[in-house]
Order: C-alpha cells, then structure tokens, then sequence
C-alpha cells in the first residue's frame, strides 16, 4: 500500500513541475509575441493615440474658426446688399 501511496505522490510531483513547466513557456511565448507585435506596429508608423487626439482637437479648433469666418464674411455680403 505504501508503495502504491509513493507512486501517487511521485505522478503528483511531476504533474505539479509539468504545469510550472508549462506556465512558464506560456508566459514566456506571451512575451515573445507581444515584442514581435510592439516591433510590428513600430514599423508601420501608426500615430499613437495622444497624436491622433492632438491632430483631432487641431481640427476641431479650425473648424470652429472657418464657421467663425464664414458668419463673418455672410454679415458682410448682407451689408453690401
């Protein structure tokens, strides 16, 4: 019986390094993708979010400049009528 009671702890033992095993290679193959996504997306010259946000409010503010404008140049053309 007490052999039998080996054996069991022994399969347990090597069930537990097994699974370590393989959370590391897990771990380490997730690391390894991201890296080659992060060079990937450098390469591409993507904007990142704070530039595409910076361009976006640039043109937002211009906008409300042309409407300015244009109310201005309206007003301006009904006085000439």
């Amino acid at each position: 019986m007490q052999n039998r009671n080996k054996i069991v702890e022994d399969l347990s033992q090597l069930m537990t390094n097994a699974m370590g095993v393989a959370q590391g290679a897990r771990e380490e193959a997730e690391t390894a993708i991201k890296s080659m996504m992060d060079r990937w997306l450098a390469d591409r010259d993507f904007v990142t979010r704070e530039e595409f946000d910076a361009v976006r409010a640039m043109a937002q503010k211009a906008r409300e400049e042309n409407d300015v404008l244009k109310a201005r140049l309206d007003a301006m053309e009904r006085k000439k009528k």
